[in-house]
């Protein structure tokens, strides 16, 4: 009976979402979005690799009351056009541009990115500077990840970092991630423009880490990373959460929301 009650509101779920999704043709191919809300900023959620725009469930309807809300799902991914293809993060966001552009929407965006989607925004941020008037990174996915697990335990981590890399691979053409394993030297995007930055990053301890990654020095390494990261930007924060893991907005929502709307104070 548990399990009837629980696929049925799963369905429930998945239908409620998708009665409110619409459909915009980008480069040929169907982009599943919703757009609600209204005020003076326009935010873009970007989602995790491999997810659709239900990644922003927890605070997507919060949103909405202070400022109009678009969420999608990248090709591949959600209810937009199934198809395999090897897309870096600068192809995804040239595709984010013309979604805006197939939307209408003519001002820069707040942009709101969580795990791989942080890749794209700040793609975004950097190419097109004129559409974008600040920047969330959440849990944000960083190409210095592995250096990470190099510094603590070199051996090791090669052996770990070929794993997760054959893990990636494993269904072919990956969509998220082989840019990451091939962009040398890695980058830090200094020419983002001086706009509002925060970064939400989780150091929350594992009981049994699996990986050097997840080990207590690892979680101290990328607050540190992205702490350095957000600090570097004139008027960038940083926020440290030990109560949430790679999932912020569903662990802690009122707290994303809280810095959200932080950030929409600090935009001009």
């Amino acid at each position: 009976m548990k399990l009837i009650i629980k696929t049925i509101l799963f369905w429930v779920l998945i239908t409620s979402t998708a009665a409110f999704a619409e459909l915009a043709k980008v480069n040929g191919f169907d982009i599943e979005y919703e757009m609600a809300g209204s005020g003076k900023h326009t935010i873009l959620l970007e989602a995790g690799g491999s997810a659709g725009l239900s990644d922003w469930d927890p605070i997507y309807n919060s949103l909405t009351k202070y400022a109009k809300v678009i969420r999608y799902s990248r090709i591949g991914n959600g209810g937009s056009s199934q198809i395999k293809k090897n897309y870096s993060s600068e192809q995804y966001a040239t595709e984010a541009l013309l979604l805006l552009k197939a939307l209408k929407i003519d001002e820069p965006v707040v942009y709101v990115a969580h795990s791989y989607g942080a890749s794209i925004a700040r793609v975004f941020a950097a190419s097109y500077p004129d559409k974008i008037k600040a920047l969330m990174l959440i849990e944000p996915a960083s190409e210095h990840d592995v250096d990470i697990m190099r510094k603590i335990d070199l051996p090791r981590a090669e052996k770990e970092i070929a794993a997760i890399k054959r893990d990636d691979m494993k269904n072919g053409m990956s969509n998220q991630y082989l840019d990451f394993w091939s962009k040398r030297p890695l980058p830090d995007y200094p020419q983002i423009a001086d706009i509002p930055v925060t970064v939400i990053a989780s150091v929350k301890k594992y009981e049994n880490p699996s990986v050097l990654f997840f080990t207590d020095k690892g979680r101290e390494m990328w607050g540190e990373l992205h702490t350095n990261w957000a600090n570097a930007f004139p008027q960038g924060e940083i926020v440290l959460t030990t109560k949430s893991y790679h999932y912020p907005q569903n662990d802690e929502p009122e707290m994303v929301n809280a810095q959200i709307q932080k950030l929409l104070k600090r935009t001009h």
